[in-house]
Protein backbone atom coordinates (compact mmCIF):
# COMPACT_ATOMS: atom_id res chain seq x y z
CA UNK A 1 0.00 0.00 0.00
CA UNK A 2 2.89 2.01 0.18
CA UNK A 3 4.29 3.86 -2.68
CA UNK A 4 8.58 4.96 -3.19
CA UNK A 5 8.24 8.04 -1.54
CA UNK A 6 5.12 8.30 0.59
CA UNK A 7 3.56 6.88 3.01
CA UNK A 8 -0.30 6.89 2.97
CA UNK A 9 -1.77 8.92 6.04
CA UNK A 10 -5.49 7.50 7.00
CA UNK A 11 -7.83 9.05 9.37
CA UNK A 12 -10.20 6.99 11.48
CA UNK A 13 -13.03 8.63 13.43
CA UNK A 14 -15.04 6.08 14.75
CA UNK A 15 -16.75 6.20 18.67
CA UNK A 16 -16.21 2.91 19.38
CA UNK A 17 -13.21 2.22 20.77
CA UNK A 18 -12.45 -1.31 20.19
CA UNK A 19 -13.26 -0.89 16.24
CA UNK A 20 -10.87 2.38 16.19
CA UNK A 21 -8.26 0.52 17.54
CA UNK A 22 -8.34 -3.00 15.77
CA UNK A 23 -8.77 -0.61 12.74
CA UNK A 24 -6.04 1.25 13.32
CA UNK A 25 -3.62 -2.13 14.16
CA UNK A 26 -4.87 -3.31 10.77
CA UNK A 27 -3.77 -0.09 8.70
CA UNK A 28 -0.39 0.06 10.96
CA UNK A 29 0.53 -3.40 9.77
CA UNK A 30 0.01 -2.66 5.99
CA UNK A 31 2.20 0.29 6.08
CA UNK A 32 0.08 3.10 6.58
CA UNK A 33 0.27 5.87 9.23
CA UNK A 34 -3.07 6.74 10.88
CA UNK A 35 -4.49 9.26 13.55
CA UNK A 36 -7.55 8.47 15.73
CA UNK A 37 -10.53 10.14 16.53
CA UNK A 38 -13.40 9.22 18.63
CA UNK A 39 -15.91 12.06 17.24
CA UNK A 40 -16.29 14.45 14.38
CA UNK A 41 -15.65 17.27 16.21
CA UNK A 42 -12.39 16.08 17.54
CA UNK A 43 -11.53 14.92 13.58
CA UNK A 44 -12.70 18.52 12.64
CA UNK A 45 -10.29 20.50 14.86
CA UNK A 46 -7.79 18.43 13.77
CA UNK A 47 -8.33 18.47 10.02
CA UNK A 48 -5.86 20.30 7.89
CA UNK A 49 -3.15 20.11 9.96
CA UNK A 50 -1.35 17.14 7.81
CA UNK A 51 -2.53 15.99 4.17
CA UNK A 52 -4.97 13.13 4.75
CA UNK A 53 -4.84 10.56 2.12
CA UNK A 54 -8.15 8.54 3.47
CA UNK A 55 -10.46 8.89 6.08
CA UNK A 56 -12.42 5.98 7.14
CA UNK A 57 -15.67 7.74 8.64
CA UNK A 58 -18.52 6.15 11.13
CA UNK A 59 -21.85 7.05 9.69
CA UNK A 60 -23.32 7.16 12.67
CA UNK A 61 -21.00 8.97 14.91
CA UNK A 62 -22.42 9.91 18.78
CA UNK A 63 -22.46 14.12 18.04
CA UNK A 64 -22.08 14.80 14.13
CA UNK A 65 -22.69 12.18 11.82
CA UNK A 66 -20.47 11.01 9.48
CA UNK A 67 -22.57 12.77 6.76
CA UNK A 68 -22.11 16.01 9.03
CA UNK A 69 -18.31 15.52 8.74
CA UNK A 70 -18.52 15.14 5.19
CA UNK A 71 -20.16 17.91 4.34
CA UNK A 72 -17.91 20.20 6.97
CA UNK A 73 -14.86 18.96 4.80
CA UNK A 74 -16.47 20.25 1.41
CA UNK A 75 -17.33 23.08 3.17
CA UNK A 76 -13.33 24.08 3.74
CA UNK A 77 -12.65 22.40 0.31
CA UNK A 78 -10.32 19.15 2.05
CA UNK A 79 -11.29 17.09 -0.97
CA UNK A 80 -9.81 13.76 0.91
CA UNK A 81 -11.16 10.28 -0.20
CA UNK A 82 -13.84 9.62 2.67
CA UNK A 83 -14.70 5.40 3.18
CA UNK A 84 -17.84 6.03 4.97
CA UNK A 85 -18.07 2.74 7.83
CA UNK A 86 -21.64 1.91 9.49
CA UNK A 87 -23.55 -1.06 10.78
CA UNK A 88 -26.71 0.50 9.72
CA UNK A 89 -26.23 1.52 6.29
CA UNK A 90 -29.62 1.50 3.85
CA UNK A 91 -30.38 2.74 0.21
CA UNK A 92 -30.36 6.04 1.44
CA UNK A 93 -27.66 6.66 3.27
CA UNK A 94 -26.03 5.39 1.19
CA UNK A 95 -27.01 7.39 -1.89
CA UNK A 96 -26.24 10.46 0.29
CA UNK A 97 -22.85 9.82 1.29
CA UNK A 98 -21.90 9.20 -2.30
CA UNK A 99 -23.68 12.27 -3.89
CA UNK A 100 -21.61 14.06 -1.11
CA UNK A 101 -18.35 12.70 -2.74
CA UNK A 102 -17.54 9.46 -0.78
CA UNK A 103 -15.21 7.60 -2.22
CA UNK A 104 -17.18 4.08 -0.66
CA UNK A 105 -19.37 2.45 1.54
CA UNK A 106 -18.05 -0.30 3.66
CA UNK A 107 -20.62 -1.95 6.05
CA UNK A 108 -19.75 -3.58 9.14
CA UNK A 109 -18.44 -5.76 10.23
CA UNK A 110 -16.16 -5.85 7.44
CA UNK A 111 -14.25 -7.99 5.35
CA UNK A 112 -10.18 -7.01 5.69
CA UNK A 113 -9.19 -7.67 2.40
CA UNK A 114 -12.21 -5.57 0.75
CA UNK A 115 -11.31 -2.62 3.52
CA UNK A 116 -7.48 -2.69 3.05
CA UNK A 117 -8.66 -2.76 -1.03
CA UNK A 118 -10.76 -0.14 -0.44
CA UNK A 119 -8.27 2.05 1.31
CA UNK A 120 -5.48 1.28 -1.08
CA UNK A 121 -7.64 2.46 -3.82
CA UNK A 122 -8.57 5.51 -2.01
CA UNK A 123 -4.74 6.49 -1.36
CA UNK A 124 -3.99 5.65 -5.04
CA UNK A 125 -6.76 8.80 -6.14
CA UNK A 126 -4.74 10.93 -3.26
CA UNK A 127 -1.54 9.96 -4.51
CA UNK A 128 -2.67 11.22 -8.27
CA UNK A 129 -3.89 14.09 -7.23
CA UNK A 130 -0.86 15.13 -5.25
CA UNK A 131 1.39 14.29 -8.61
CA UNK A 132 -0.91 16.62 -10.29
CA UNK A 133 -1.07 19.58 -8.23
CA UNK A 134 3.03 19.07 -8.29
CA UNK A 135 2.95 19.00 -11.79
CA UNK A 136 0.66 22.07 -12.29
CA UNK A 137 2.90 24.03 -9.80
CA UNK A 138 5.83 22.71 -11.97
CA UNK A 139 4.20 23.60 -15.30
CA UNK A 140 2.96 27.33 -13.78
CA UNK A 141 6.63 27.97 -12.52
CA UNK A 142 8.12 27.11 -15.59
CA UNK A 143 5.89 28.80 -17.80
CA UNK A 144 7.18 31.99 -15.37
CA UNK A 145 10.19 31.93 -16.61
CA UNK A 146 9.21 32.48 -20.41
CA UNK A 147 9.92 35.77 -21.70
CA UNK A 148 6.69 37.93 -23.22
CA UNK A 149 8.47 37.02 -26.72
CA UNK A 150 8.55 33.87 -25.97
CA UNK A 151 5.01 33.68 -24.36
CA UNK A 152 4.01 34.91 -28.07
CA UNK A 153 5.45 32.70 -30.21
CA UNK A 154 3.94 29.55 -27.76
CA UNK A 155 0.79 31.09 -28.24
CA UNK A 156 1.01 31.38 -32.02
CA UNK A 157 2.19 27.39 -32.07
CA UNK A 158 -0.93 26.45 -30.01
CA UNK A 159 -2.99 28.13 -32.44
CA UNK A 160 -1.22 25.55 -34.76
CA UNK A 161 0.24 28.68 -37.04
CA UNK A 162 3.50 27.58 -38.96
CA UNK A 163 6.93 29.28 -38.66
CA UNK A 164 6.42 31.76 -41.43
CA UNK A 165 3.15 32.89 -40.32
CA UNK A 166 4.56 33.43 -36.92
CA UNK A 167 7.64 35.35 -38.24
CA UNK A 168 5.15 37.47 -40.30
CA UNK A 169 3.07 38.46 -37.47
CA UNK A 170 5.86 38.91 -34.86
CA UNK A 171 8.06 40.70 -37.35
CA UNK A 172 11.09 38.24 -37.16
CA UNK A 173 12.36 35.64 -39.33
CA UNK A 174 11.50 32.12 -39.68
CA UNK A 175 15.05 30.88 -38.14
CA UNK A 176 14.03 33.08 -35.13
CA UNK A 177 11.20 31.51 -34.50
CA UNK A 178 12.71 28.28 -34.54
CA UNK A 179 14.98 29.59 -31.77
CA UNK A 180 12.48 30.87 -29.81
CA UNK A 181 10.19 26.91 -30.18
CA UNK A 182 13.82 25.59 -28.83
CA UNK A 183 13.78 27.99 -25.94
CA UNK A 184 9.82 27.54 -25.16
CA UNK A 185 10.39 23.65 -25.15
CA UNK A 186 13.81 23.39 -23.06
CA UNK A 187 12.15 25.95 -20.29
CA UNK A 188 9.01 23.91 -20.03
CA UNK A 189 10.69 20.57 -20.34
CA UNK A 190 9.88 19.08 -23.26
CA UNK A 191 11.66 17.44 -25.93
CA UNK A 192 8.90 17.30 -29.14
CA UNK A 193 6.71 19.67 -30.05
CA UNK A 194 3.48 17.20 -29.91
CA UNK A 195 4.58 17.18 -26.56
CA UNK A 196 4.33 21.11 -25.94
CA UNK A 197 1.08 20.87 -27.68
CA UNK A 198 -0.07 18.09 -25.22
CA UNK A 199 1.38 19.54 -22.29
CA UNK A 200 0.06 22.89 -22.53
CA UNK A 201 -3.42 21.25 -23.48
CA UNK A 202 -3.29 19.21 -20.19
CA UNK A 203 -2.53 22.46 -17.93
CA UNK A 204 -5.53 24.72 -19.57
CA UNK A 205 -3.29 27.00 -21.89
CA UNK A 206 -4.30 27.98 -25.37
CA UNK A 207 -7.95 26.87 -25.69
CA UNK A 208 -8.55 29.87 -27.43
Amino acid sequence: MTGATHTPLVAVVDDDDAVRDSLALLLRMHDCLTREFASGEAFLAWAGTEPVDCVLLDLKLGGMSGLDVQAALAERGLAWPIVMLTAHGDVATTRAALKGGAFDFIEKPFDDAVLLGTIRAATDTSAARRAKTEREARFARDLERLTARERQVLEHVLASRHNREIAALLAISPRTVEVYKARIMDKLRVDRLPDLIRLALEMGVGHE
